[in-house]
C-alpha cells in the first residue's frame, strides 16, 4: 500500500493548514464565545473561494474534484483550528456529494454550482427527528403528492448550519402503509421556501459557532421534480450517504485531538515542577505516547475508508471503524491533554477546555459510537 500523498492531495492539505492557521485560529475563541453567524459566513465564503465546499465534486459543476482523501485531509486541518467551521464544511460537502450521486442532471446543474461557489453559504442534511435519531426509519415527517406539488409537514432536529443553508436534503414518509423504512423518500428543499421555519439555535456544550437548529416544514410546497432518487427508496440513500459523512466526522475528531495533543506536548516542555520540565517525567511521556499512537491508528483507518470510497469499493464498515476509533480515542486524547495542563487546562485562557467540549459530540452525531459498533458487529456475524 502506498501511503504517500499525491501532489494534489498535499497541496490541498497545505492550503487548508494555511487557511486554518491564518484565518480560523485567530477567530476560533471569539466564534466559540459569541456564536456570531457573520464570522461563520465569512469563513465559509472564503473557503468556497478556495474550493473547499466541493472537494469531491466534479469540475463541470464548480467542484475541486480532488477525492475523498483530499476531503479528509482538509477537514482534519480545518478542525485543528476550528471544529465549528470544519463541521459546517463537512456537512455541506456531504450534501453536495449526495446531490451529485443521486440527483438528476437538472438538480446537479442547479444546486451544485451554488454550493461550490458559496452562493449558498451551506447545505443542510435533514434526517433526524425527536423520536427518530439512531432509528431514522421511525421518522414521522410526511410528504403528500398532489397534482402539481409535494406537500411536506413535520420537523427535523439537530440540523447543522440550518440558518445558513441554501438547500436542505429532507427525508419524509411518502407511503405510510409500507413496511418500516420502505416508504421513505428524499427531497431537495430550497432554503428560502416560505413553508420552512428555522428555530433559534440550540444552546450547546461545544461547537457553538456552528448553529444547530430545529427545522419545521408546515404545508411546505415543493415541485414534483424536487424528489431526489426514486420514490419510496430514500432510506437507502440516507444509509449510504451517512457512511461518507462518518469519514468527515472521523477526520474532524482527528484534527481536534491532534491540536490538543500538540498543545499539551509543547506545554509540558515549558512547564516545570519539582525543578524540571514536566516532559521529563516518564508517566507524562507515556500519556502522550499512548494518545499519539492511538490517533495515528485512527488516521490510518480514516485513510483506508477514504481510499476505498475513492476506489468505488464498499467502505461502510471501514468508515464506522474509523469514526469509532477517531472519536472515542479523540475524546480520551483531549481529556488527557487537558489533564496535562492541570488547572490551566480547565481555564478558558487556554484552548484545551474548548477542544474537550468540541470533540465530545463527535461520538454522538453522524451515528453514535454504539451504532457504529452495531454496524461493525453485523459485518462480523453476517457469514
Amino acid at each position: 500500500m502506498n501511503f504517500e500523498l499525491t501532489e494534489e492531495q498535499a497541496m490541498i492539505q497545505d492550503a487548508a493548514k494555511q487557511f486554518a492557521e491564518g484565518v480560523l485560529a485567530p477567530k476560533a475563541a471569539e466564534l466559540d464565545a459569541t456564536s456570531n453567524p457573520e464570522i461563520m459566513k465569512s469563513h465559509l465564503a472564503q473557503l468556497a473561494e478556495q474550493g473547499f465546499m466541493g472537494v469531491n465534486i466534479a469540475g463541470e459543476y464548480g467542484g475541486t474534484e480532488a477525492g475523498t482523501i483530499a476531503f479528509s485531509l482538509a477537514i482534519t486541518e480545518l478542525a485543528r483550528a476550528c471544529a465549528s467551521t470544519a463541521v459546517a464544511v463537512s456537512v455541506s460537502n456531504m450534501v453536495a456529494e449526495l446531490i451529485q450521486a443521486i440527483g438528476s442532471e437538472a438538480q446537479k446543474s442547479h444546486y451544485l454550482p451554488k454550493l461550490c461557489s458559496g452562493e449558498f453559504a451551506a447545505g443542510s442534511f435533514c434526517l433526524t427527528e425527536t423520536e427518530a435519531g439512531s432509528d431514522p426509519a421511525a421518522m414521522k415527517t410526511r410528504a403528500v403528492k398532489e397534482a402539481d406539488a409535494w406537500v411536506l409537514n413535520g420537523s427535523k432536529v439537530w440540523i447543522s448550519t440550518a440558518a445558513l443553508a441554501g438547500v436542505y436534503v429532507v427525508w419524509a414518509v411518502t407511503n405510510p402503509d409500507a413496511p418500516k423504512g420502505k416508504g421513505i423518500s428524499c427531497f431537495l428543499v430550497d432554503g428560502d421556501n416560505p413553508g420552512v421555519t428555522v428555530a433559534k439555535p440550540e444552546n450547546k456544550m461545544g461547537q457553538k459557532g456552528s448553529g444547530t437548529h430545529e427545522v419545521v416544514f408546515e404545508d411546505c410546497r415543493i415541485p414534483l421534480d424536487a424528489i431526489i432518487g426514486e420514490e419510496n427508496q430514500g432510506f437507502k440513500i440516507a444509509v449510504t450517504e451517512l457512511c461518507g459523512g462518518r469519514i468527515g466526522i472521523a477526520s474532524l475528531a482527528l484534527g481536534v485531538a491532534s491540536a490538543a495533543l500538540d498543545y499539551a506536548r509543547d506545554y509540558v516542555q515549558e512547564r516545570k515542577q519539582f525543578g524540571k520540565p514536566l516532559a521529563e517525567f516518564q508517566g507524562l511521556q507515556w500519556m502522550l505516547v499512548d494518545n499519539y499512537t492511538e490517533m495515528e491508528a485512527a488516521r490510518l483507518l480514516i485513510m483506508q475508508a477514504a481510499s476505498l470510497k475513492d476506489a468505488g469499493k464498499p467502505f461502510a464498515v471501514q468508515a464506522s471503524m474509523a469514526k469509532l476509533m477517531a472519536t472515542e480515542k479523540g475524546n480520551k486524547a483531549c481529556y488527557d491533554a487537558l489533564q496535562l495542563l492541570g488547572a490551566n487546562g480547565y481555564m478558558q485562557d487556554f484552548p484545551l477546555e474548548r477542544y474537550a467540549r468540541d470533540i465530545r459530540v463527535t461520538s454522538i452525531y453522524e451515528g453514535t459510537s454504539e451504532i457504529q459498533k452495531v454496524i461493525i458487529a453485523r459485518s462480523l456475524f453476517s457469514n
